[in-house]
């Protein structure tokens, strides 16, 4: 075990053994193993925004084994899939990379009275499947959040007792929200990220935030106390430094596709600001099988630096 392993874990000593094991599991995984980052591929995207818009592209997407192949040859640290996809390749790949079951989605066919996510998948079905870890989304906004949170409460302690990681991406939207621009804002994304924390996530997922500060009272705090958000490199510190001043797992994603030197420049940002790692889906398995390992392969290197 790396020092830097060994010190990420010591943040989590009051996890039980198994759960650390399995954290233990993904932080030595793949090309970053040791290093204390994290490049997880997620393939979710089906779920909310269909087979069509998320795999056209790749047609090579449609068949979930291909992101398994994908996750293993270009070194990550895990793969995240919903319960079918997993289901499909679970018993070929669960000992070649950890798996993480993503256990709600949010399908794009129907409107709920605001931002909601449906509970797909049970923490029985990640521990039949061989998972190292579970994972759940939040909409902290939504008027229906405090469902969520409580749903995540028992799943977290459910897994907790089964000795899995909890994974928890944390996706502001919803009614209580002032602007649509708010989701990212910097003061919003890093109250999501603490408050995953707070609800016991091991690791949290945000998506990277913009200098805006969406509430009134947070725009006469970060002025008073000058807290620094003029670049991204800054943002990042400070949504980890909310994440118990750096003492949980804070990873990163981008917005939808962009071209590969947009992404690798927020990729810097994101390791320069002490994030922990990225999680890419649309903007790697989109990409033919040469390209998408050989991006992956990209990031992965700035993240060595």
């Amino acid at each position: 075990m790396t020092k830097r392993v060994q010190e990420i874990l010591s943040w989590y000593e009051a996890q039980p053994k198994a759960v650390r094991t399995n954290l233990q599991r993904i932080l030595e995984h793949g090309r970053l193993g040791g290093t204390g980052r994290l490049v997880i591929l997620p393939v979710d995207q089906g779920v909310e925004h269909g087979p069509d818009r998320s795999f056209a592209a790749n047609p090579a997407g449609y068949d979930p084994l291909y992101h398994f192949k994908l996750a293993v040859e270009a070194g990550c640290s895990a793969h995240a899939a919903p319960l079918g996809a997993l289901e499909m390749g679970a018993h070929l790949y669960a000992d070649k990379i950890p798996l993480i079951l993503k256990a709600n989605g949010s399908e794009g066919l129907s409107k709920t009275s605001d931002a909601f996510s449906t509970l797909f998948a049970t923490v029985d079905d990640a521990v039949r499947l061989g998972c190292a870890a579970i994972g759940y989304t939040i909409y902290p906004g939504s008027a229906l959040s405090p469902q969520m949170y409580q749903i995540l409460r028992d799943l977290i302690a459910e897994a907790r007792s089964k000795g899995l990681v909890s994974v928890v991406w944390a996706y502001p939207r919803g009614s209580g929200l002032p602007s649509k621009e708010a989701e990212t804002a910097i003061d919003i994304v890093s109250y999501a990220a603490h408050l995953s924390c707070q609800l016991g996530a091991h690791i949290v997922k945000v998506k990277l935030p913009s200098s805006h500060v969406a509430l009134e009272v947070n725009q006469k705090v970060y002025e008073k106390y000058q807290i620094p958000i003029s670049t991204l490199t800054e943002r990042v510190k400070h949504v980890v430094q909310c994440a118990f001043n750096g003492q949980r797992i804070v990873i990163f994603s981008g917005v939808e596709a962009k071209d590969e030197q947009a992404v690798l420049e927020e990729i810097k940002a994101v390791r320069d600001g002490g994030g922990f790692g990225s999680i890419i889906g649309r903007n790697s398995f989109q990409r033919p099988w040469d390209d998408a390992v050989g991006f992956l392969g990209k990031v992965m290197a700035i993240y060595e630096k």
